[in-house]
């Protein structure tokens, strides 16, 4: 399949730019996997549209302050290799070769280890990196009061360069409520990086290389999802990052077991679900590996003609826009 089956046509004013108040205020479009119209609810509603017995998988990862600048070089920290090396971004990369020094201020420098492709480097701080800015995506234009707002309210564990955002619609009132509806919670963790927002720039999506991600399945998740299979419930995946997670989990054994590792799982059209029952998730970019998730999920044409749908709605997209669910 070629890059360009994943286009649509986006007006720029619906590239939401601050995120929804209260959280679960944010729209929620409800679509089947089989035929039939599209449902307009409020995201609130998901606590009325999940059933006792299904289980909703949640990623944990914590948005970490992962923009630093050195003079006009930019570096976004991406993976945490241990004794104060990165793997990073750096723009522009003629400023940052290898063997070169940087310098962020406060006594933090940083040499310049190893070049990687697509600009991505290795550098290894003098130090903990424990100051930088909230990454933000380059399509969002407001300036962020609250930090938090990037987070979702149950982030705890420190490693993503952006937030999982399917995630960022959950107030801790409306999971206790889905809590009490007889719906199983759990957590994965899966460490957002260049897997997830790198752009696809090959023709061919088979040429296309995902950048592996850290990912970590407790034994309490695992044990969570076979419980719910074995229920007769619906597995349920807050966002492209845990269906990443859970699926290639699955890969080998065709069950979730715990586990940590690196996946760089590239799911597209033609590709044969092993876990996922449901999947909850944001408007993605045009042409991206989270819209090709999506198709896989979905289907092409039927992923398509509900983005349009959306978008004659007047839907909010990508990180801080409105949500999907498709079961």
């Amino acid at each position: 399949m070629k890059t360009s089956d994943f286009d649509y046509f986006l007006p720029e004013e619906l590239i939401a730019q601050t995120p929804a108040e209260p959280r679960d205020a944010s729209r929620l479009m409800l679509v089947g996997r089989g035929p039939g119209a599209a449902g307009h609810k409020s995201f609130a509603d998901i606590a009325d549209i999940l059933r006792a017995g299904d289980c909703l998988i949640l990623n944990d990862s914590r948005v970490i302050p992962a923009r630093l600048f050195a003079g006009r070089t930019e570096v976004l920290l991406l993976r945490d290799l241990g004794s104060h090396k990165w793997e990073c971004l750096a723009r522009p990369g003629k400023k940052a070769r290898e063997g070169m020094e940087l310098s962020f201020g406060e006594g933090l420098t940083a040499r310049v280890e190893q070049c990687l492709d697509d600009g991505v480097r290795v550098l290894r701080f003098s130090g903990p990196v424990t100051a930088g800015e909230m990454p933000l995506p380059p399509y969002i234009h407001e300036k962020l009061t609250d930090g938090e707002r990037y987070q979702t309210v149950y982030a705890r564990e420190r490693g993503s360069a952006a937030a999982p955002t399917a995630g960022l619609h959950f107030t801790l009132e409306l999971l206790d409520k889905i809590r009490e509806k007889g719906v199983y919670i759990d957590f994965i963790t899966l460490h957002v990086g260049l897997g997830t927002f790198r752009p696809v720039k090959t023709e061919n999506i088979a040429e296309h290389k995902m950048h592996a991600e850290f990912y970590t399945i407790p034994r309490g998740a695992a044990d969570t999802v076979a419980r719910t299979k074995a229920g007769g419930g619906r597995v349920v995946a807050a966002g492209t990052t845990v269906c990443r997670a859970l699926e290639n989990a699955a890969a080998q054994s065709g069950r979730v077991e715990p586990v940590s590792a690196s996946t760089d799982i590239f799911i597209t059209p033609g590709y044969k679900f092993r876990v996922i029952d449901g999947l909850l998730t944001n408007f993605h970019l045009p042409k991206s590996t989270l819209i090709m998730l999506v198709s896989a999920f979905l289907g092409r044409e039927r992923t398509l003609e509900v983005y349009a749908e959306a978008v004659r709605e007047g839907y909010k997209f990508f990180s801080f826009g409105d949500a999907m669910l498709i079961l």
